[in-house]
């Protein structure tokens, strides 16, 4: 009863969840598209037969992640045919990189029933893999329903989201103990996740350490770094309120002589640095860019660079970064990063990119999201906790004005990034034993 009610109610949430779309849309084309795939509207016909493994991946840094992984299913599951789904126009985006010809691509579904009913139907998964925290309760049961083993890989679950799931009571419950296997990236996530009558299966590690940062983008910010010959800090992932506490730090005048005069700490001159912001949504660049200016601060978009081979760098008190899918160019070019969502309030966000691309990390000390990387890494040395904003700045300015404390902070990052890989493979391997067995290995 109390999942018809539910259903009742995300029904008639429909309406609200049009609307918004459609503002967002206003700044994100992207909202715009397909949208009655989220209501279970197909216009391609539907999958008959085949390997179809459906993977969801809601946002942008999920996609990323499951990029190793569907690399490894394809390995594991000859003849595989990916059906995507996605519920952000950044993940959705992004996705279409993983896909090959016979691949699908398609919104998330409404977690309505008759949503979900005409997505298992439309598509019927041999399996379906969700991908760290996407549970719901009409999805998970229908799955169940039609015979399709569903899956949560990568799982993660922080003590907030288990207060919160546990508020849920039975709704909650019914949905994580619906799912066919769980597969968490770490011990304590798999704990978490038990509380909840989730079937755990394993405990594989995190995707996000199998990712490999281009080449070219890293190369590339690395060559500019050099030609630059100063100091890059970037603030990475930068959410809503952090920007603000830079720039108020940026422009205060005991922060303009910590920059250019002696450490108390180190008695050093510290040199001057470049200051780098890229916001974690596209949507904010505009709104960021006019925060900044209003503060008093110069800034070049990193979109109005110029193209001419050889062309020196813009001249600004700081660099923003409003492109899309050029991460590894952003870390490349930094000495030092300082972590969004970890000053604010809001659990912090993926360092193990940084790691990967030899960039050291400060963060706040919200970092809930991503507890158990962040862990890893301040063990290793490859990153520092500060209690806020002013003491991250002075932390990573004292970090690039000790060349040999910075050398090793960037060792210890790729040597963590090296270490923890190898959870794509084997969550592919896992997988792969499902649909031949029919049954979870544990």
């Amino acid at each position: 009863m109390l999942l018809r009610i539910y259903g009742w109610v995300m029904t008639l949430l429909i309406p609200l969840l049009r609307r918004k779309l459609a503002r967002r849309a206003l700044a994100e084309p992207g909202y715009g598209e397909a949208v009655e795939e989220r209501f279970g509207g197909y216009t391609m016909a539907p999958l008959v037969g085949g390997k179809v493994v459906w993977v969801h991946a809601v946002s942008l840094g999920e996609t990323r992640a499951v990029a190793a992984l569907v690399q490894a299913l394809r390995r594991e599951i000859p003849a595989m045919r990916l059906l995507l789904t996605h519920g952000t126009a950044t993940g959705r985006e992004a996705g279409k990189a993983l896909l090959q010809t016979g691949d699908v691509q398609v919104w998330q579904p409404w977690d309505c029933p008759l949503a979900v009913h005409r997505f298992v139907e439309q598509f019927r998964p041999r399996i379906g893999l969700l991908v760290e925290t996407e549970v719901w309760p009409l999805l998970t049961a229908e799955c169940k329903k039609q015979g399709v083993p569903l899956c949560l890989v990568n799982a993660r679950l922080s003590d907030k989201s288990l207060r919160q799931a546990k508020r849920l009571g039975p709704l909650a419950r019914q949905a994580y103990s619906s799912l066919a296997a769980v597969w968490a990236q770490s011990e304590a996530d798999a704990q978490r996740l038990r509380q909840l009558g989730a079937p755990v299966a394993g405990v594989m590690g995190n995707f996000k350490f199998d990712l490999q940062p281009s080449a070219i983008q890293l190369g590339q910010g690395r060559a500019w770094r050099h030609v630059l010959g100063k100091p890059v800090v970037m603030l990475a992932s930068a959410r809503e309120g952090e920007e603000a506490m830079l720039a108020d730090l940026l422009t205060r005048k005991e922060a303009q002589a910590l920059v250019l005069t002696a450490q108390p700490a180190s008695k050093t001159i510290a040199p001057a640095v470049q200051w780098l912001i890229v916001p974690r949504h596209p949507q904010r660049f505009d709104e960021v860019e006019a925060l900044l200016r209003k503060a008093g601060l110069s800034v070049a978009r990193r979109s109005q660079w110029p193209t001419v081979p050889g062309a020196p760098l813009p001249q600004a008190d700081v660099w923003l970064g409003d492109s899309l899918g050029e991460m590894a160019l952003y870390y490349g070019l930094s000495d030092v990063v300082l972590l969004g969502g970890s000053f604010a309030p809001l659990g912090g966000q993926n360092l193990i990119e940084a790691a990967a691309c030899e960039c050291p990390v400060v963060m706040g000390p919200h970092v809930f999201n991503f507890a158990q990387a962040s862990e890893l890494a301040l063990e290793a040395g490859a990153a520092f906790t500060v209690a806020d904003m002013a003491a991250g700045v002075q932390r990573a300015l004292t970090l690039v004005d000790d060349a040999t404390a910075l050398a090793t902070a960037r060792q210890a990052a790729l040597g963590l990034a090296m270490a923890h890989r190898g959870a794509a493979d084997r969550t592919a391997v896992a997988v792969a034993k499902v649909l031949t067995t029919g049954g979870v290995v544990h």
